[in-house]
């Protein structure tokens, strides 16, 4: 049975994105990453489009272990077929696609920095892999989710990063693997589209909360809603004077609908919210949740020293596309703390 909050934000996914499952309506989408949290709530808004909407929407994902994922979620894996197998070098399906969604790539913080190269090489592989399949498969729109990694580190002073800015990741730091994959993926995706005529849109994702986000690797907000979870200190493991901002996974749905069917070929879109906090701004809203437990930051400023950013501009979204923030900061913590009680076993 799903809780009365998530469906209220299915509700609201369908509500914002009628024009984008008109278009959607009797097709056939193929999910690259469909196990991880983007990937979750897809398939679960999609089902729901197609059970409250009769969308008819043909839902195929990819992944390595569908088995292990059925067992986990049979809800989610219900009426979704499934190809087993790895972004980089998995067998076609022999049966055509009108929609791909490509969010194979796992943000993770451990592999980037452990094993550099095979993070960029699965970016790169994956992204060609899937651009062949497009052509095999008869797609007409790709969804490519990128990320802001690809600005490299945001100048100080300059409060929220634009589609236009041409930083680039650091190449003489192998950390730079995530971010510099993400760039060449978008190259070869733009490329592939100006060579085959399959429209292609490239979703730059910054950072997001919401049911499904992992919650003990190195996403913040996560560890903080752990922390309260189980009842221990909300612990910033910096000096909390970095800054980030947080789009709640039910508007993040209406974004990635609406970008792949309304984005403008070729285009990059930044997605996320432009609301800036600090680190321990939002351990702080965290903890009003939680009031019991203290807040500990570990490390002491650093005198004189503006404090790191990644907040993206979305100007491009809301001028183009009509896109907003509507869930804020403290309403996305609630549900995300109320949905993952629900959860746990």
């Amino acid at each position: 049975m799903i809780h009365i909050t998530l469906k209220q934000d299915l509700d609201f996914i369908l509500n914002n994105t009628i024009r984008s499952l008109l278009q959607l309506k009797h097709s056939s989408l193929f999910i690259t990453g469909a196990t991880g949290f983007f990937g979750k709530w897809l398939l679960q808004t999609l089902q729901w489009a197609n059970q409250q909407a009769d969308c008819d929407i043909k839902i195929t994902a990819l992944s390595r272990n569908p088995a292990a994922f059925i067992k986990a979620y049979p809800d989610l894996a219900k009426d979704i077929a499934f190809i087993q197998g790895d972004i980089s070098n998995f067998a076609f399906p022999k049966q055509h696609f009108d929609y791909i969604i490509h969010a194979a790539t796992e943000a993770s913080a451990k592999l980037n920095n452990e094993n550099p190269a095979l993070m960029l090489n699965t970016i790169v592989a994956g992204t060609q892999r899937i651009l062949a399949f497009s052509k095999v498969c008869g797609a007409k729109r790709i969804l490519h989710t990128s990320s802001g990694a690809v600005y490299g580190v945001q100048p100080t002073k300059i409060d929220n990063v634009s589609e236009d800015y041409c930083g680039a990741p650091d190449i003489g730091n192998i950390k730079s693997a995530y971010g510099e994959g993400k760039r060449i993926a978008e190259l070869l995706s733009v490329i592939h589209a100006q060579e085959t005529g399959i429209e292609l849109i490239n979703a730059r994702c910054f950072a997001f909360v919401g049911l499904y986000l992992p919650l003990t690797t190195h996403f913040a907000i996560g560890n903080f809603i752990h922390n309260g979870l189980t009842n221990q200190p909300i612990l910033i493991n910096g000096d909390g004077t970095a800054r980030r901002s947080y789009l709640y996974a039910a508007d993040l749905m209406v974004w990635l609908l609406t970008l792949l069917t309304e984005g403008k070929n070729k285009h990059a879109y930044n997605v996320g919210s432009d609301i800036s906090y600090s680190i321990a701004e939002i351990a702080t809203a965290v903890q009003t949740f939680f009031p019991h437990l203290p807040v500990k930051i570990l490390q002491q400023p650093v005198i004189n020293q503006l404090p790191e950013r990644y907040i993206p501009s979305i100007e491009k979204a809301k001028n183009e596309l009509g896109l907003k923030v509507t869930v804020d900061l403290n309403q996305a913590i609630e549900k995300t703390i109320v949905q993952n009680r629900n959860f746990m076993p």
